[in-house]
């Protein structure tokens, strides 16, 4: 049971559990205290002192005596007895609060109407509000305000303006203890520091990176022309930044000092050590102006903007948003507040990429192809429709026709696609995954996800779940809410993770997790061993609240699916599955897969069937619609064959990066040889140019729908941007009706109707089953013959790849100052092959397979022995297009200097 204690706030009696700051009781009492550096989501640290109060507490003796001085409420925890009378009712606290305020706008600029904060600053209305009670209105200091020179780049997407920071330390607090990249920090204690003297010496403390051109430490190495700025001497400025007076701005953290990144695998593309994927976070909770968006800045006041709530559409986090438009225009997002999902934190691809829907390859009207050009030309929608219905007509009557929705749709738009592709289609041929997929990802999926609702594991779960253990998945990049819950639960006691990887990331360290590396396909059988190679692991996961959570990555590897549900299964362990797309959960919700029907409901199975039929195409009368295919369908590489063989005679595509194919020269060969393609696009894309009719959709700033998250959980968002643009479910409606069939989806409501009426199924489900694979394409024997490369022969090494968090997918093109910020890009070679070429780091190594080459910087360690791990879809890496081949595939590891030593033998 909880202890509690008994209170008095402003006269007001209060029982709360003890140990709760001041400031959290009085919230409760309804009465707010200011504060700045205070942050619910970070431990306490009385910084900014705004919150001072006068308070009295019970002596040994029992005799309630006041406090000789006011105590800061964010960082005094209550005692029973206590009684605290806050601004409100107290003189002192309220004298104390309006001298601290006096001070903390000493040297604070008077440019609120050109703030970026300005109208939504806790500052300025803090300082309003006191004046308004009879505070200083007028400033008695008469002296130089203290000036730096400015905007100062922390990263390609963050600018700070030190003259208006006020040493509050929330975003130094949250790189520590929220993100764990302690990328910036309060500098210059104690009035100076050992390389000079900033300012004179007297207000040297400043917030920033480390950078010995703007601490002013002596730097023999530094060879970039520097510049004095207002009074700061050695900068390094950059032209496209403007600072009062039309002085050029500032660049931090790029004179980071020699050999603190062996290799350089840690910097980011712009050339700086790498800061973080959650750095933007620190924009929306500084209390002032200090720290501003490179996009956003100058570019529109509060009060200018209109706000919708929204749900990322960049991975399965579900993560709420909050989208800001100015005449049409998204000009910012910020983190929406929802403490059972991401809390108040997004990531930096959440934040940052959302121009790529409006970019000028956006499409706005229907393409057809000319007949006689070959050209894509523009048209009406009657039009396009109509040739969009005889084509797939014909194209069912030849072979029938595959779908490939992509898994970046709301739940909505899947549920038309599903329903367009059993009842006008006729057809089971439909897959959203495009990605590595498997018949044993087939029965896992319908055994262990589809149709599960909201289940046991969801983030809160976690932050208590004793043990985490992690398989083919890194929080970190591939669901980044995830990743901070985890943190959040390790560094309260709760959670304690362990992770079966090919890769000890950075992630992994923050977590402090136990990494056990696998080689590439080695996975099930690390995973099958662990109860010998890693008993108490084994017994943690026999614990209450224990969790395994899988990632999609998964599917690549033979057996490890079918090992994960043993596993679970012997240890009692709760399971959980984390896909990647936003799209992907609700999707198999659906239906949008070859074996399952929306619900969860098999394919195979007779009464599944019976159930979705009566809902989408009851039967009875003269003109009773087919019944639904009863065999399950192909899924999308047989799909992609079929097409390239001529077996099917169409396909109707979505949003989907070929890049992403397990074979991307399949796709390529399947598109060019399919008989009629359809493509509902938001921007024009490489299938396009394959594509016989291109019908544009709306992206989702631009229309009302529902993700699902990787929990199971509804997440619905509201339309941002008033659009003519038509959804993939008002497409399809009106491309149904062009073939004769009602698909019952005019309206959401309707949609929603459906779905509920179905529910989830309640039938019999499939055992998890191990169908053995093609085995991976087998190594380059050698590397290429070229100019300029090595003549040592490659060395056999197993590939290893992910995708990192900010990569060269779409949905983050036209973002220029977050793709600065990416991981520079690298190939980590494991130990043993790094000494036998004689690797330090930094070396240019080529990797090859059977389709090309990939050269990259090499960085050593933190995979197995024989190990090459590669960024799947980075610049430079491009995996599965370049190399031919995926994850756990032979390929060959070679110097590309001429003067590169022999391979030790």
């Amino acid at each position: 049971m909880t202890d509690t204690v008994n209170i008095t706030i402003d006269g007001t009696h209060l029982e709360v559990e003890k140990g709760t700051p001041i400031i959290r009781a009085a919230e409760r009492a309804g009465v707010r205290i200011p504060r700045f550096c205070d942050h619910p989501l970070l431990s306490p640290s009385a910084n900014c002192r705004q919150c001072l109060v006068e308070v009295a507490a019970p002596g040994r003796d029992g005799v309630v005596r006041p406090m000789p001085k006011p105590q800061p409420a964010c960082a005094t925890a209550v005692s029973d007895g206590m009684e605290v009378s806050t601004q409100a009712t107290s003189p002192m606290a309220a004298k104390a609060q309006a001298g601290n305020m006096e001070f903390l706008l000493i040297n604070h600029p008077l440019d609120c109407p050109v703030c970026d904060k300005g109208g939504e600053c806790p500052l300025q209305n803090q300082a309003l509000e006191l004046m308004a009670t009879g505070a200083q209105a007028v400033t008695r200091f008469t002296d130089v305000k203290r000036t730096f020179p400015k905007p100062l780049r922390l990263t390609s997407n963050i600018l700070l303006d030190r003259d208006r920071c006020i040493l509050c330390q929330r975003c130094v607090r949250f790189a520590d203890q929220i993100a764990g990249d302690r990328f910036i920090t309060l500098q210059g204690r104690g009035a100076g520091h050992a390389g000079g003297e900033i300012t004179g010496g007297l207000y040297s403390e400043q917030i920033g990176r480390f950078d010995a051109g703007v601490l002013d430490f002596h730097n023999p190495e530094a060879t970039a022309p520097t510049q004095t700025v207002r009074g700061g001497e050695h900068l390094v400025t950059e032209d496209d930044l403007t600072g009062p007076g039309g002085q050029p701005g500032v660049v931090d953290g790029t004179v980071y000092g020699p050999g603190t990144l062996g290799g350089a695998e840690e910097l980011d593309v712009s050339g700086r050590p790498f800061a973080s994927y959650f750095s933007g976070n620190i924009i929306q909770i500084c209390p002032v102006g200090a720290l501003t968006s490179a996009r956003y800045r100058f570019r529109a006041r509060p009060d200018d903007l209109v706000s919708t709530d929204t749900v990322t559409e960049h991975d399965a986090s579900g993560s709420a948003l909050r989208v800001d438009m100015r005449r049409g225009v998204v000009l910012r997002r910020l983190a929406g507040n929802d403490p059972e999902v991401n809390e108040e934190w997004i990531t930096d691809k959440d934040r940052f990429a959302f121009p790529w829907s409006t970019l000028e390859d956006r499409l706005d009207v229907p393409l057809v192809r000319d007949e006689n050009t070959g050209e894509l030309v523009p048209t009406s929608w009657s039009d396009a429709l109509d040739v969009a219905a005889r084509g797939l007509t014909a194209a069912r009557a030849d072979g029938g026709v595959g779908l490939l929705p992509g898994a970046r749709l709301t739940l909505e738009d899947g549920w038309a696609w599903s329903r367009f592709a059993r009842t006008v289609l006729g057809t089971n041929d439909i897959d959203q995954r495009v990605r590595d997929h498997s018949p044993e990802e087939d029965s896992f999926l319908a055994a262990r996800v589809a149709g599960t609702g909201l289940g046991a594991v969801t983030y809160r779960s976690l932050e208590s779940a004793g043990q985490v253990l992690l398989i083919a998945l890194e929080p970190e990049d591939e669901c980044g809410s995830l990743f901070l819950r985890l943190r959040k639960g390790v560094r309260a006691g709760g959670v304690k993770v362990a992770t079966v990887a090919n890769l000890a990331s950075a992630g992994s360290r923050k977590l402090d997790a136990d990494v056990i590396l696998a080689a590439p396909g080695t996975e099930a059988r690390a995973v099958a061993l662990l109860s010998q190679t890693h008993p108490e692991l084994t017994r943690a996961l026999g614990e209450d609240g224990a969790t395994i959570l899988v990632g999609e990555r998964a599917a690549a590897v033979p057996g490890l699916l079918s090992v994960v549900d043993t596993l679970a299964k012997a240890t009692g362990a709760r399971l959980a599955w984390v896909p990647r797309r936003a799209g992907e959960r609700g999707g198999i919700e659906v239906g949008l897969l070859p074996h399952l029907l929306p619900g969860g409901r098999p394919v195979a199975d007779p009464a599944a069937r019976a159930e979705v039929q009566q809902l989408w195409a009851p039967g009875g009368g003269l003109n009773a619609p087919d019944p639904l295919p009863a065999q399950p369908g192909r899924d999308a590489t047989a799909i992609l064959d079929a097409l390239a063989d001529g077996e099917l005679g169409g396909v109707v595509i979505g949003g989907v990066d070929l890049r992403d194919f397990p074979d991307p020269g399949l796709a390529r060969t399947a598109l060019a040889a399919s008989g009629f393609t359809v493509q509902l696009e938001v921007r024009r894309s490489e299938v396009s140019e394959h594509a016989d009719v291109v019908l544009p959709v709306a992206p989702p700033v631009e229309k009302n729908g529902t993700f699902v998250n990787w929990e199971g959980r509804v997440r619905p968002f509201g339309q941002a941007h008033v659009s003519r643009a038509r959804t993939d479910r008002q497409v399809l409606a009106a491309l149904a009706a062009e073939m004769g069939t009602d698909l019952g989806v005019d309206t959401l409501e309707d949609v929603h109707a459906q779905v509920a009426a179905l529910g989830l199924w309640a039938g019999a489900r499939p055992s998890v089953t191990f169908s053995p694979q093609a085995q991976p394409a087998p190594a380059a024997t050698e590397a290429a013959d070229q100019p300029g490369r090595s003549t040592v022969s490659g060395l056999d090494a197993v590939l290893a790849t992910h995708k990192p968090m900010l990569d060269s997918g779409r949905l983050q093109d036209g973002e220029p100052f977050l793709a600065a910020t990416a991981l520079r890009p690298v190939a980590r070679v494991g130990a043993d092959l790094a000494a036998r070429l004689h690797l330090t780091g930094g070396e240019s190594v080529a990797v090859t397979g059977p389709a090309g080459t990939i050269t990259l910087p090499a960085a050593i360690g933190n995979v197995p022995d024989g190990t090459v791990w590669l960024p799947e879809c980075s610049p430079g890496s491009t995996v599965r297009q370049s190399l031919g081949v995926g994850h756990g595939a032979g390929v060959s590891l070679s110097l590309t200097t001429v003067d590169s030593p022999e391979v030790a033998q």
